[in-house]
Order: C-alpha cells, then sequence, then structure tokens
C-alpha cells in the first residue's frame, strides 16, 4: 500500500511527491512477494489536483521542453495490478492519478473532477483521453468543458468507478480485493492485465489474437496445471507463480 502524504496540501501532486511515488511503486512491482498495489491518499482527499503553486509561473518553453507530465506515464506501465483507493476529492491531477490505476474503488461520498479548465487550461496527465474511454463522450466532454465534480455514485454509474464502500471500510475492503488478487497465479494476472490494458490500442481482431496468444501461453506454466488440477479436485489451488 502506498498513502500520498501532503495533507495541508490536500495531496497535491507536486514533483518531489510524484517522484517518491514512482520510486515507491517501481520497487514494489520488482518484489516478487508483492502481487498487487494499493494506492490511496486521506479522507479528505485521495489528491486534490498538481501542485498549482508549483506550476503556476513555468514558461512554455519550460513546460515543453521538461516534457511535464510525461513521467507520470511509468504508473501505467507497472506490471503488477494496481487498485485506487479514493476517499475525499480525486481533482485534476488527482483523478488522472486514479485513472492511471487498473482499477478505481471509492468511499460513497468521494468526488471527482476535472477543473483545469477554471484555471485557464485543459487536463494535461490523460484526463482528456483516458476519461473518454471511461466514461464515453459527452460525459466526459461535460466534466472537462464545466470543471464541474460529480460524486461518486455517479462515477460508479458512469463505469469510473468499479465499487463503493463506506468512506471509513474503503481500505479494509480494498486491502481484501488486493490480497484476493496477489494470490492467484502472478503471471496470469499480470497477462490479464496487460490484455485488457491492449483492447484501447488495438482493434477487435488484432485483441482477439492476442488475448488468444497469451492465453495459449499459459498452458506452458505450472500454475495452469495446478490451477486445474486443483479445480477438478476440488481444493484451492497452490500457485508457485511459475
Amino acid at each position: 500500500m502506498i498513502q500520498l502524504h501532503r495533507p495541508k496540501a490536500l495531496n497535491a501532486l507536486c514533483d518531489d511527491l510524484f517522484e517518491d511515488l514512482i520510486d515507491a511503486s517501481t520497487k514494489f512491482n520488482q518484489d516478487d512477494s508483492i502481487g498487487c498495489l494499493v494506492l490511496t491518499g486521506s479522507q479528505r482527499a485521495f489528491a486534490a489536483g498538481a501542485d498549482i503553486a508549483e506550476m503556476k509561473n513555468r514558461s512554455y518553453p519550460q513546460a515543453y521542453k521538461s516534457n511535464m507530465f510525461a513521467q507520470w506515464a511509468k504508473i501505467t506501465q507497472l506490471g503488477k495490478p494496481t487498485i485506487a483507493a479514493v476517499n475525499g476529492f480525486a481533482l485534476g491531477g488527482g483523478c488522472e492519478l486514479a485513472m492511471m490505476c487498473d482499477i478505481i474503488m471509492a468511499g460513497n461520498k468521494a468526488k471527482f473532477g476535472q477543473p483545469e479548465i477554471n484555471l485557464g487550461i485543459i487536463p494535461g496527465a490523460g484526463g482528456t483521453q483516458r476519461l473518454i474511454r471511461a466514461i464515453g463522450k459527452s460525459k466526459a466532454m461535460d466534466m472537462v468543458l464545466t470543471g464541474d465534480m460529480i460524486t461518486a455514485e455517479e462515477a460508479y454509474n458512469a463505469g469510473l468507478v468499479s465499487r463503493l464502500f463506506e468512506p471509513e471500510q474503503l481500505l479494509e475492503e480494498v486491502t481484501k480485493i488486493a490480497f484476493g488478487i496477489a494470490n492467484k497465479s502472478a503471471m496470469s494476472v499480470q497477462m490479464a492485465k496487460e490484455a485488457v490494458n491492449a483492447a484501447d490500442q488495438m482493434t477487435l481482431d488484432q485483441g482477439l489474437l492476442f488475448e488468444r496468444r497469451l492465453f495459449h501461453s499459459l498452458f506452458a506454466t505450472k500454475d495452469q496445471k495446478e490451477g486445474m488440477t486443483a479445480f477438478l479436485a476440488k481444493r484451492p489451488p497452490q500457485f508457485t507463480d511459475e
């Protein structure tokens, strides 16, 4: 579990905080004893956005030459599944960070939004791209152009969030789900994640072939033999990630 912790700034995503996040998530991703990552904030805010004070005086050449926000995409490149556990505000960069995770689960009082338009800018870390894939053009355009927040229930109904919990139960429930994922075969979990993520980038025929080839490859693993043997024997599988 990784917890964002800048309480006075409602976990605003400054460069240093994001560097720490990338460092921690990369190390956990390389740890074979870890099967799932959970990213969370506080009860008040998952993350209230990118750090406006830090960005305010940047020039266009500075933003362009540094390719600002490009490094954030490292969160999407993790092999292990990631779950965003969202309480409170997930706004701007906070909403974009949540969407970089594989699954978003939220407390039922959470708020989501892309309010960048109110600052004279637009989302710059995937808000116009991932949001439309998650909830469709009309709803995404509404959120991006108005800057209005939506409730956790609206996010759930739109498909942005997969499950809702009482705020004080969120981490406990998400942790149970994360352990459930982590206890499955690591190879099949990683391939399943890879196949689902590829769907956005491929035609249906390409995606079906890619899925099928990954499916075929799992028959070379000990975990496939163990999983099917355990199923027929009516016992829990003992996966070894081999």
